[in-house]
């Protein structure tokens, strides 16, 4: 090939680089065992949520053989229990936990404590004239206790009625509490601030590890001396653009992949009802993530030009990592004002704008504002890391500032 056969090719140099950069990433075994561990892990989180949102809960609770009123006390509960779970797996929402209460029958006082002690039993339920007493080894657990005070308090409404000649209907008219909410749409706050820490995480991960790979690859062909050669055939320029766009496409198919995994996962568990508002915050999260890495990128581009020696890139890619880890932690704790002002400021608005549409707290066109922000700080970032980045990648001898990229020659 002639020179003037390169320079006619150079339009194109840019698409060159990008394919090496994914092909050489994809064949990157570190890369590939990360990627495997990382989905392995994703689906051991959904199958947990899956089992612990169908597991059942179990209590037995002991009676005297000949306390009738005791044992018919504890299957109205059992029974009180088994309703709530179908009306809670009904509904699709999480906690939908079966209860199951179980009667063991024993004989007297002293064979109740035993199956205390023994933990045959969770709890002894003895009644009389004067009330009734639930007996526990330890600390009685809540949930049993509510569940029983619940079902004895009808029983012996239900008695007295009977005694007084009218019905418990007409004893406790007017005492239902009704309940209603303002927003019956509102997701499960757990379920936000899960997803806020699980979208944090993928962005610090795709971020930082992408960014880390751009680094590390700019540095190799540095300092080997290859980009010499590279730049006497290809604008620096389409080089960056190649390597910012190779890692972008990975870095995108990585976290696409991720998302369906989980989406995929979300669809077995009792969060499976919100899966409409998660797909919608995921897809916002991929839009904003494909915007801002661009940028971030750029920054890591820049940081492996900076360098001279492999050694140097914990100096010039620390500032990055710390920022964006910055980004991560508070991302995911925000709350409120500052939940909101992150939703627009570049980078950090990654994770906090598509966690805001999930809580349906932004408006329709938030979303879009705050995407047009960050397109523009991306322009901005590429514009300069373009320009220090030609300044510092031909420069050996030692490690440069971006003050000295930027005044560079190149």
């Amino acid at each position: 090939m002639t020179r003037s056969d390169v320079g006619r090719d150079t339009s194109s140099a840019w698409l060159l680089v990008t394919q090496r950069e994914v092909v050489v990433r994809a064949l990157n075994k570190s890369f590939v065992v990360g990627l495997l561990v990382s989905l392995g892990l994703i689906a051991g989180l959904m199958a947990f949520f899956t089992w612990q949102g169908s597991r059942a809960e179990t209590f037995t609770v002991a009676v005297e053989a000949s306390d009738t009123a005791a044992a018919a006390t504890v299957a109205a509960a059992a029974a009180a229990a088994r309703a709530a779970a179908d009306e809670a797996e009904e509904s699709g929402g999480p906690g939908a936990e079966r209860v199951e209460v179980m009667v063991l029958e024993v004989t007297g006082d002293d064979a109740a404590r035993a199956a205390l002690e023994d933990e045959t039993a969770d709890a002894w339920l003895s009644g009389g004239d004067a009330g009734w007493t639930l007996t526990t080894l330890r600390q009685p657990d809540l949930e049993l206790v509510g569940l029983l005070t619940a079902t004895v308090r009808e029983e012996v409404v239900a008695e007295n009625a009977t005694a007084a000649g009218t019905s418990p209907e007409e004893l406790t008219a007017g005492s239902e509490l009704a309940t209603e909410s303002l927003d019956g749409d509102a997701l499960d706050p757990g379920l936000i601030y899960l997803t806020s820490f699980v979208l944090a995480f993928l962005f610090f991960m795709g971020a930082v590890g992408s960014g880390a790979m751009i680094a590390g690859s700019v540095i190799e062909e540095k300092q080997s001396r290859l980009v010499e050669i590279i730049a006497t055939a290809v604008p620096l320029r389409h080089v960056l653009a190649g390597k910012i766009l190779g890692s972008s496409v990975i870095a995108l198919a990585q976290n696409l992949l991720f998302g369906v995994v989980g989406l995929a996962g979300i669809s077995f568990t009792p969060w499976a009802q919100a899966l409409p508002a998660l797909s919608a915050s995921m897809v916002w999260f991929v839009v904003f993530f494909t915007v801002g890495f661009v940028a971030v990128a750029a920054l890591y581009a820049v940081a492996g030009a900076l360098a001279s020696r492999t050694e140097d890139l914990q100096a010039t890619t620390t500032p990055l990592m710390l920022l964006l880890m910055g980004i991560y932690v508070i991302t995911f704790s925000a709350d409120g004002v500052l939940e909101r002002v992150l939703s627009f400021v570049p980078v950090a608005s990654i994770v906090s704008m598509p966690v805001r549409v999930l809580s349906g707290d932004a408006q329709w066109w938030e979303p879009v504002v705050s995407l047009l922000l960050l397109v523009a700080f991306a322009v901005g970032a590429v514009l300069v890391s373009e320009r220090a980045y030609r300044g510092a990648l031909l420069q050996t001898g030692g490690r440069l500032t971006w003050r000295q990229a930027l005044r560079a020659e190149a």
